[in-house]
């Protein structure tokens, strides 16, 4: 399999950002890390492996970038106020630079992007979705968190508001719902297993807003047997991705 390590550069955030990629071709995969934050997570932890045989095949290719969670959403100490902007600063930086990236490297520019995530990967994902649904037009989310005045000790502004999705998306209504309708779709999983408290009442939770709302989506819960853990989310994800992308 073909694999890169990179340092891309962000104005947004005043550093460099390491970025892994996994295979040749295919439809592009973003995928942000859980609260570890690290580039290389979906690696270590037998996701690649999970989904090489699409890779492999060039139905899709991996791009991993490090995130930012430490400092914008985990970090107990700082003010609230200032890491929503380092969160917000991210944001910035996979639009402007890193989704140009990506296209260039694909010799596609206007290539829509798929996303995905786990555990705080999945808010990432379902954010970035939302907000931005033409260039996002799938988003897999698996055992997320949804309501982020949670790590802000419930603090909110309209920073916050705005990336928050159990507060806004009770609330989207005009052009801003109808893009989200034309352009994009969520998959919601989640197990009821171990250590999926918080995360399965907020899947449901953000499945109803969509329900709600006609927001294209798919709710997929799990048995009681599956968990908070990788083991699963490889298993979850191999699974939606190969719905997906995995046929011509």
């Amino acid at each position: 399999m073909k694999k890169r390590l990179e340092r891309v550069a962000s104005p947004q955030l005043g550093r460099s950002v390491s970025l892994w990629s996994y295979g040749h071709w295919g439809q592009p995969l973003l995928v942000f890390p859980t609260a570890a934050g690290f580039a290389h997570e979906w690696e270590t932890q037998g996701m690649v492996d999970a989904l090489a045989p699409l890779i492999d095949a060039g139905r899709i290719k991996l791009y991993c970038p490090e995130s930012n969670v430490a400092e914008a959403w985990t970090r107990q100490e700082g003010d609230p106020s200032w890491r929503i902007q380092r969160h917000i600063a991210y944001e910035k930086w996979v639009i402007e630079s890193l989704v140009p990236k990506i296209r260039e490297d694909c010799q596609a520019p206007d290539m829509p992007l798929a996303v995905a995530g786990a555990s705080l990967g999945a808010f990432y994902a379902a954010n970035m979705a939302l907000k931005h649904p033409e260039t996002f037009r799938w988003a897999l989310c698996m055992s997320g968190r949804y309501a982020m005045t949670h790590f802000t000790d419930g603090f909110s502004n309209a920073d916050v508001y705005f990336n928050n999705p159990l507060a806004y998306v009770a609330h989207l209504g005009g052009e801003p719902l109808e893009r989200i309708r034309r352009h994009t779709h969520l998959v919601l999983v989640c197990g009821q297993g171990n250590w999926e408290e918080g995360c399965i009442e907020e899947t449901r939770a953000l499945g109803a807003l969509c329900e709600a709302r006609q927001i294209p989506h798919e709710l997929d819960i799990w048995g009681h047997d599956v968990s908070h853990d990788w083991s699963w989310w490889a298993r979850q994800a191999r699974y939606h991705v190969t719905r997906r992308f995995g046929r011509s």
